[in-house]
């Protein structure tokens, strides 16, 4: 299961969608929002996407990652918007027979989210300024209107 999404991400729900009774390995990863980068104080991060580009790119990373893996499911959840300290904007959910594999998968599968798929966050910093990030594409994010 691939999605985007603007609402808040139940993690519960998704780690469901991949469990079951075949599954030894069951690894749900959660991205973040922290309130201290480096010397920064996040007040907020929003995300902005080409929704059709990134869950065209999603569905890749998720075959490659079968392909990789010995892999029973895999769930990845991105959601958009505007996001405060705490608040979760990325989730990773995989099942496999053995830990190992859903272990590395989900570290896999997170490392080329950031580097791959067309998802921009600005992060918004207590002095005022904000910085539009997206570490593995080098093209700007789109523009918003509103």
């Amino acid at each position: 299961m691939i999605q985007i999404i603007e609402e808040v991400i139940d993690y519960s729900e998704l780690t469901e969608t991949v469990r079951s009774t075949r599954a030894g390995g069951v690894v749900l990863f959660l991205g973040t929002t922290r309130e201290i980068t480096g010397e920064q104080v996040t007040m907020s991060l929003d995300y902005e996407a080409y929704p059709e580009m990134a869950q065209k790119e999603l569905s890749k990373l998720e075959s490659a990652a079968c392909q990789q893996w010995s892999l029973l499911e895999v769930s990845i959840i991105h959601r958009l918007g505007h996001l405060d300290p705490g608040d979760i904007s990325v989730a990773v959910a995989v099942s496999s027979v053995h830990r190992k594999d859903a272990f590395e998968s989900a570290q896999w599968l997170m490392d080329r989210i950031k580097e791959t798929v067309p998802i921009w966050k600005k992060e918004n910093w207590a002095d005022g300024t904000s910085e539009w990030v997206h570490p593995g594409l080098h093209c700007p994010p789109p523009t918003s209107s509103g």
